[in-house]
Order: structure tokens, then sequence, then C-alpha cells
């Protein structure tokens, strides 16, 4: 077969081609490991913590936030006060959790803090939100890698919403329903979508005297 006609089979034939093409990388996932993941407690406390979560933390039938509180400062969570878990939720690591006063929680909020999450006063995390500190190295060993959230004063994280590791969340920001934050956001700014974007300013300005 002449070079022309090589090319031409290799170019229209789609078995042809595919034999050509390099082989897609796969990463070994049996190979990956814990990056820069520390673990805070000891195993008993997570399994001790694993039974309290699924009992008591995430379960519907215990609509009692002052217990949920008492129980997430037992294993070193830090809370002020008034703060609101009457609904189930979610709690990775306790340990790695800080919440300030009139904070509020939603149904089946998830706070996955590998690394530590701190949240401030008067924020509310609405209902499905999901926070998460870790990901993987996804280009080389598929290692985990953890960063820590901040959320600070008057923040609304708005249902179904994820935020993502290393990020900070300013001061009174509002992020929209099913909006995924990848990176910080401005203070008193509504963000929406994926990635989340700037919209406008949450609070209507001063008008000059």
């Amino acid at each position: 077969m002449k070079r022309d006609e090589l090319n031409a089979s290799v170019e229209w034939d789609p078995d042809v081609r595919a034999a050509a093409a390099p082989v897609p990388r796969v990463i070994d996932l049996s190979q990956a490991g814990k990056g820069n993941y520390v673990r805070r407690a000891g195993r008993l406390t997570e399994v001790m913590w694993f039974i309290v979560e699924a009992c008591v933390i995430n379960n519907k039938l215990v609509p009692v936030s002052a217990l949920r509180v008492a129980l997430l400062r037992l294993f070193g969570a830090k809370i002020g006060p008034n703060c609101r878990f009457v609904h189930p939720l979610r709690v990775k690591a306790p340990w790695n959790l800080e919440v300030g006063a009139n904070s509020w929680f939603g149904v089946d909020a998830w706070i996955y803090n590998q690394a530590p999450i701190r949240i401030g006063a008067n924020v509310c995390i609405s209902q499905g939100a999901f926070l998460t500190t870790g990901s993987h190295d996804y280009a080389t060993t598929m290692d985990l890698h953890v960063e820590p959230i901040v959320i600070e004063d008057g923040v609304w994280i708005a249902s179904k919403c994820v935020v993502q590791m290393g990020v900070t969340i300013g001061r009174s920001a509002l992020v929209t329903p099913l909006s995924v934050v990848h990176r910080s956001l401005e203070a008193e700014g509504i963000y929406g979508g994926n990635p989340a974007q700037f919209i406008k300013k949450r609070f209507p300005q001063a008008r000059a005297q």
C-alpha cells in the first residue's frame, strides 16, 4: 500500500485510527497516598464520632439543637452561642470545626472537613450545602490534598451549593443556590453559577448626601 493510501485509511477508518492513537494514561488508584492530610484525632475517637454522627447528628428524629451542639463540642468543635443545629447534617471531623455565634445550619448540610473549616458569626449554611476541604492530585498520583476553608461573618451559603478547599468567602457575601465556589469571594457580593461569578452587591449603596 502506498503511503498516501495508508494515510487515507488511517484518517477515514475509525478502527485503524483508534489503533494508531496513543493509549490514554490511567492513574493506579492503589498507589494513591494521603498527600498532605494529617490525622488530628485517634482512630478510636473517629470510630466513636462515626457512631454519634449516625445516631444523633445526622438523625432527623432528633430535632434538638442543644444536643447536637453539646456532642460537637464534646468531640472538639468550637461553637459560639445561639447556633441552630436543629436539622440533620453531617460533620466529618468536629475537631476541625469552628463556628461563631448565631449561625444556622439547614437540612442535610455536609461539612467534609479533613482540614479546618472556620465559620464566622451570623452565617447561614442552607439545606444541602456541601463544604469540602479535600481533593486529589488528579494529574499525577491521585494523592489526597487538603486546604482549609474560611467563611467570614454574615455570609449566606444558599441551598445545594458546593464550597471547595482553600476558599475564603468574604464578610456578608451571598452565594446563590446550586453554585460552585472554586475561588475566594470578596465581601458583600452576590455570587452565582459554576464557577461562582459576581452578580451584584448584596446591600444597597448609601445615597450621597
